[in-house]
């Protein structure tokens, strides 16, 4: 009987991104067990935020994530929105809807470049991220920037679309889908794909149930969650569209789930444009104030559901900012998935869920027996300089007292 070992996958890695650990329990080339450890990237956003004005801190969520810089800001919008009862021009609501499947879309594409790099088929990559970089220049052009568009605000949006713009956006949307046609070609015909996807890393549907996955990893296993068809927001339920599903939950249907609904954001898109030329501004209410209350936003990101809960208190500032981002949830399940793949396999299967590792991380020093925080911000400073300190005088490079007592 193989030995039992361990592979490890992180904090730093080449296959991913961000800093997460990965430790696989194989015996032999099979994986058996798989632990999960995160904290290695927490920046601490939702304290944050409480010491910023509402508007600032819908700049501060965009951070949470790069890919998703509109997914974070529109579900904390929509939670300032519904604490203080503040109405939203009907346009805003079509121009959201437009950023933020171009969002999507520019999503969808970077996880399946990635994808195809992780199998070694690099010629997807270099392909799909080409398309990508039109999707990115269209956003660019409409809000000023090709990440952190910077265009969500209580109460609206920042910029319009122009009339003028409205050709030229369709143009690029004319080329995606021919674009998209092709790779959704090559997906569903390339024996390579299909041997290194089919029947791995599956996920049946009570898992999915289980661990409350979200986004496509849900939908590929037959759970037809969507958070803009189920809790229509933005302009979701003025325009027709339909939510993608698979049966089989492995990595083929994850792929050409993600696949299939970037088709169905070109739709999105094109009917929110045309929508645009009969619904006059303006496109921001402008609220001078938001009443105290609580409030929850919530948008389906390319990952999944993304929820923020922001509790105001009359003043200019949030009380309380909670988010929950997808990947928090959908990482979970790769305890599940990996069980009995082969080592080469596990790497697809975790990076199946496209996850974000900054947006899932937490941390909290509980005291088991008072059930209590054991550690605040001034202890957290306190063994932060400590441990400077201790590593200075090991290496030989103590130098000037650092005091960061401001920030406590």
């Amino acid at each position: 009987m193989p030995k039992k070992t361990i592979v490890p996958i992180g904090p730093y890695h080449p296959l991913q991104e961000e800093p997460e650990f990965f430790k696989l329990h194989v015996e032999g080339e099979k994986v058996v067990d798989l632990d999960i450890e995160i904290g290695y990237n927490h920046r601490g956003i939702e304290k944050l935020s409480e010491s910023k004005s509402f508007e600032q801190s819908v700049f501060l969520v965009e951070r949470v994530c790069g890919i998703c810089s509109t997914s974070h800001p529109i579900a904390c919008v929509q939670a300032i929105e519904d604490a203080g009862d503040v109405e939203v021009p009907e346009r805003a609501l079509y121009i959201r809807s437009i950023i933020g499947e171009f969002e999507r879309i520019h999503s969808h594409m970077l996880w399946l470049g990635l994808a195809g790099h992780f199998l070694g088929f690099n010629t997807v990559w270099m392909w799909v991220w080409r398309y990508r970089e039109n999707v990115l220049d269209v956003m660019e052009h409409i809000t000023g920037n090709r990440n952190h568009y910077a265009m969500m605000k209580p109460g609206g949006v920042r910029r319009d679309i122009f009339s003028d713009d409205i050709p030229g956006i369709k143009k690029i949307l004319d080329g995606l889908k021919k674009a998209l046609a092709l790779f959704r070609d090559a997906v569903i015909d390339d024996p390579v794909i299909h041997a290194r996807t089919k029947g791995v890393g599956v996920l049946t549907r009570q898992q999915i149930i289980d661990y409350g996955a979200v986004g496509p990893t849900a939908r590929a296993s037959g759970v037809t969650i969507d958070v803009r068809k189920d809790h229509p927001h933005a302009a979701y339920g003025f325009v027709d569209w339909k939510v993608i599903t698979a049966e089989n939950g492995d990595v083929f249907d994850k792929t050409v789930v993600r696949i299939l609904e970037m088709f169905e954001s070109i739709a999105i898109i094109e009917q929110c444009l045309d929508k645009l030329k009969t619904v006059p501004g303006p496109v921001d209410s402008n609220p001078k104030e938001i009443k105290p209350g609580d409030g929850i936003g919530h948008y389906e990101a390319p990952r999944g559901e993304v929820f923020h809960y922001i509790r105001s208190d009359g003043t200019n500032r949030p009380v309380r900012h909670k988010v929950r981002a997808p990947s928090f949830m959908n990482v979970a399940t790769d305890r599940v998935a990996v069980l009995g793949q082969s080592i080469a396999d596990a790497t697809i299967i975790l990076a199946a869920v496209d996850p974000c590792y900054c947006c899932t991380e937490r941390m909290m020093a509980i005291d088991t027996d008072k059930g209590k925080p054991a550690l605040h911000s001034p202890d957290l400073l306190r063994l932060s300089q400590e441990k400077t300190a201790r590593l200075q005088r090991e290496l030989g490079t103590e130098g000037p007292k650092l005091d960061f007592g401001v920030f406590s």
